[in-house]
């Protein structure tokens, strides 16, 4: 009898440690860290392809009071870790190149002969960080830790906290809402290194795009500033070979 409750009470113990749902608040125990970064690095399969692409993506800023602006940009991305964000409009800026190698970014003009250094943290337009668009590698860039599980209008998601691995990455620490059942980023809350929000992003406009259902629709709301945000519309998403001779400062030249 003592043998057949000792095996009981360990079965249970199994149960409770697989089981996300049998802890409080849904937040895992055993193994999660491995368990987290697997969450993170399918989510971002959804929003982009691996291990290369190109896609456009037009920005609306909107501040009240003011009248909306819009900026078109280029992205060309291999591997997770060298993009090329090219400027397409207004015609003020059309030749303006990022290029970001690992987390090295610099951005190159056609009035400067040299290349700039810059932060990708660095404000690119609206409530929109250079980051934002030249790295879009939550996997690689931040150590995930699951918190809970959240139900919202009937379904379950993940929700993980994310710290940076180093300073050089955009955001100190981001809040991210997954969808349990199908790996699909909900929202997430961007903090600087103060622990202050700067912003809310939710991925929305989910439609079949380079193979998958993906979000073709970000609205990054800034957190101080009521109403000021900035709308992303991806198109023309398609996976494409990249040559590695692209992703080199000297060819930055022949994009411009």
């Amino acid at each position: 009898m003592q043998k057949s409750k000792r095996i009981g009470g360990w079965f249970i113990t199994v149960l409770l440690v697989l089981d996300v749902s049998l802890w409080p608040g849904g937040a895992l125990r055993a193994g999660d860290d491995d368990v987290a970064k697997s969450i993170v690095e399918k989510a971002d399969r959804v929003r982009f392809p691996q291990p290369s692409y190109q896609v456009n993506v037009k920005i609306t800023n909107s501040t009240p009071g003011r009248e909306p602006e819009a900026r078109e940009y280029e992205i060309l991305s291999k591997g997770n870790e060298r993009t090329i964000v090219r400027t397409l409009s207004p015609a003020s800026d059309k030749g303006q190149v990022l290029l970001m190698r690992d987390r090295d970014l610099w951005i190159f003009m056609p009035s400067i002969s040299q290349p700039i250094r810059l932060s990708a943290s660095q404000r690119l337009t609206g409530q929109v960080a250079n980051g934002d668009l030249a790295r879009a590698n939550f996997g690689g860039d931040y150590t995930p830790t699951i918190m809970k599980t959240e139900t919202i209008e009937g379904e379950n998601y993940y929700v993980l906290e994310l710290k940076a691995v180093d300073k050089s990455v955009t955001y100190d620490k981001v809040l991210y809402w997954i969808n349990k059942s199908n790996d699909r980023p909900y929202k997430a809350e961007f903090y600087a290194i103060s622990g202050r929000l700067l912003k809310t992003c939710r991925y929305q406009n989910y439609r079949e795009s380079a193979g998958a259902v993906r979000p073709m629709r970000l609205v990054m709301e800034d957190a101080v500033v009521e109403g000021a945000k900035s709308t992303l519309e991806y198109a023309e998403l398609k996976v494409k070979e990249l040559p590695d001779r692209m992703f080199a400062k000297d060819y930055m030249r022949k994009l411009q």
